[in-house]
This record gives C-alpha cells, structure tokens and sequence, in this order.
C-alpha cells in the first residue's frame, strides 16, 4: 500500500449560515477565497491546504454536474490550525481585539498550547501548536 504523503489537502466543514461563516475565515482568520457557488459552497485557501465550507442541505444533490458522492454533516465540526512556536499570544491578542470569545487556552500535557474558538456555524476553531502531534517539536 503507498504512504499517504504527510500532509492534508482538503478540509470539509458544514454551515448551514454559509456568507457569515465564509467571512469569519476571510476576516478573523485571514483566508483567501478561491471559489464560491451561492448556496452551497465557498473554497478557502490556506497556504498549501483547503477549507470548504458547505451548506449540509445543498451537497446532498450533487444534481449530476460532478461524479462527486452527496455528502455532509449535522452538528459541530472541528478544524485545528497549525500554529508555529510563539504565535498564540499574538492569536489570542487578535481574538479578543475582534470580540471573538476564546472557548479554551490550554497547555497539553507535554507542553503543546492550543487556543480553541468558534466560528459562526459553531465549528470548533482550533489553533494549536504542531508539537502537539510530536511535529516541530
């Protein structure tokens, strides 16, 4: 079997209040968007990886355009950003100056830090530093 290559390309998370989550990650947390179908989805960027951001009710009819399985979720997703050593201060400075309510700060057992917010859909927000994992350690 091949190894997966170490990196993921693409992040799924649901909103059924789409325009309202897809600025909460172009203006709180600075992605670009890259493609956007109203109603039912906007693609973000992030460096090398993808946020997609769809409507739950609207990727269960693919209407035949793509060979592409329906899917989605009901409830709250979770996503977690990789953060570099030292950047959660600034993180956490940039959350409360945009009235962004920070759910947890925790230091994990080992000494990994992770911030947790939540984005307008009520999707769990992580930004969490890659030793976490045992990377960049």
């Amino acid at each position: 079997m091949p190894k997966p290559p170490g990196a993921v390309l693409e992040t799924a998370l649901y909103a059924p209040n789409l325009e309202e989550t897809a600025e909460f990650y172009k203006s709180v947390i600075g992605l670009e968007e890259e493609q956007r179908v109203k109603g039912r989805h906007v693609f973000l960027r992030c460096e090398t990886s993808m946020i997609l951001l769809f409507d739950p009710v609207a990727t269960q009819d693919t209407g035949g355009a793509f060979p592409v399985p329906p899917h989605g979720a009901t409830g709250e997703g979770h996503v977690c950003f990789r953060a570099r050593s030292g950047e959660l201060d600034g993180w956490a400075a940039h959350f409360q100056a945009s009235r962004i309510e920070i759910e947890a700060d925790f230091e994990w057992p080992g000494g990994a830090r992770s911030i947790y917010v939540r984005d307008p859909a009520r999707n769990s927000v992580e930004f969490a530093e890659a030793k976490l994992w045992g990377f960049d350690a």
